[in-house]
């Protein structure tokens, strides 16, 4: 699919993995590799994917197959990955047993649906894989007791660039996947993050957490909580995502740190801050500086302001506090998402500008 209404979709971490492990099972059991291998996905999809790498080895009989992870046109930082599979015979009655090889990261904090200790080879990538080697032991003779150890090129570093380091899975990535399918710009990936975030917040204890949307603003409410580790939440655009969960999973106190103009947007009601899903309302920002004491001069200034941090900067020459005014706002609105938690959630805000100087606060309400 092309065009920008009909954008490519990909295949997950966990389907290159069940892919890779088809196919290296296959060549332990047969001696060849089948090539393109096909899998069986949740959804009835059956892709076939090419092999990038491949190798038998014997007197051992240990099969090794790879796959190149194509995410589609999703902007997925594991896109061009390549996912291996190493395939060894188990002792019989065993099943299939997961080990971590370089790249894939091992669960070293509670709250995931992983057992600490274990590889990060999610449920459902486990799922298919049991079921692919299910499928490759009756075709082929086999009894289906391996071991599959999964790695991933570069896996550890590629891992720096998403949530793993704060979520407690150490070394490298996560096999994932629901589907088996990467839907572009979904950002289900993003907000899955979140979820697991705020288990492991709550598995490990926490009472206070921070939700960020993005670095700086990460950093400045770090250090004006004290926060660190599991407490931090980079929640990026999905407010809504953030508040939802919290709603089913309350812990005692949350903060909001952001961006002005991407608070401005939580303060009208927006739960997406994307710029390409929700736009600064420069008419609200004026209202809310008359609210505070400004002048109509002042407000008819934001309403022609090029930026909403043109409009903030308006107000603070003016000494007309609409920092703290669209804090409160945004305080507010997360407040009133969290409404029907079983537990009270106290809220506050952060607000910063680009140079991650605090404009606005909101206090705990």
């Amino acid at each position: 699919m092309t065009g920008p209404d009909r954008l490519r979709r990909g295949w997950t971490t966990g389907a290159c993995a069940t892919a890779a492990t088809t196919a290296a099972y296959q060549a332990l059991l047969t001696g060849d590799f089948p090539d393109p291998v096909t899998v069986w996905l949740p959804g009835g999809q059956t892709p076939a994917f090419a092999l990038a790498v491949e190798e038998l080895t014997a007197p051992t009989r240990v099969a090794m197959a790879g796959v190149v992870k194509d995410a589609g046109d999703d902007p997925d930082v594991t896109h061009g990955a390549l996912i291996r599979a190493t395939v060894r015979h188990a002792a019989p009655g065993t099943g299939v047993t997961f080990r971590a090889g370089p790249g894939v990261g091992t669960v070293t904090l509670p709250g995931l649906p992983l057992a600490v200790g274990e590889p990060a080879v999610n449920p459902v990538p486990r799922k298919l894989i049991r079921e692919a080697v299910a499928r490759v032991a009756a075709a082929h003779g086999g009894t289906g007791d391996v071991t599959v150890e999964l790695s991933v090129d570069d896996g550890a570093r590629i891992a720096e660039q998403t949530w793993n380091p704060r979520l407690g899975i150490l070394g490298g990535l996560s096999i994932l996947g629901t589907t088996g399918v990467v839907i572009p710009y979904s950002c289900s990936a993003w907000i899955d993050s979140i979820r697991r975030g705020i288990d492991v917040a709550l598995a490990t204890g926490e009472t206070h957490v921070l939700g960020a949307t993005g670095t700086t603003s990460e950093r400045v409410g770090a250090q004006v909580c004290g926060l660190s580790g599991t407490a931090l939440l980079d929640m990026g655009d999905f407010a809504g995502a953030l508040l939802k969960y919290l709603r089913r999973h309350p812990i005692p106190r949350l903060t909001i740190a952001g961006g002005f103009a991407k608070l401005s947007k939580l303060a009208d009601g927006h739960l997406d801050l994307h710029s390409g899903r929700s736009q600064v309302n420069l008419d609200a920002l004026a209202d809310r500086a008359a609210a505070v004491g400004g002048d109509a001069a002042l407000a008819a200034h934001i309403r022609a302001a090029n930026t909403a941090l043109h409009a903030l900067e308006l107000a603070r020459a003016a000494d007309v506090p609409l920092g703290d005014a669209v804090a409160e706002a945004a305080r507010d609105a997360a407040r009133s998402l969290l409404r029907g938690s079983e537990l009270p959630i106290t809220v506050d805000v952060i607000a910063i500008d680009r140079a991650g100087t605090i404009v606005g606060r909101a206090a705990p309400a």
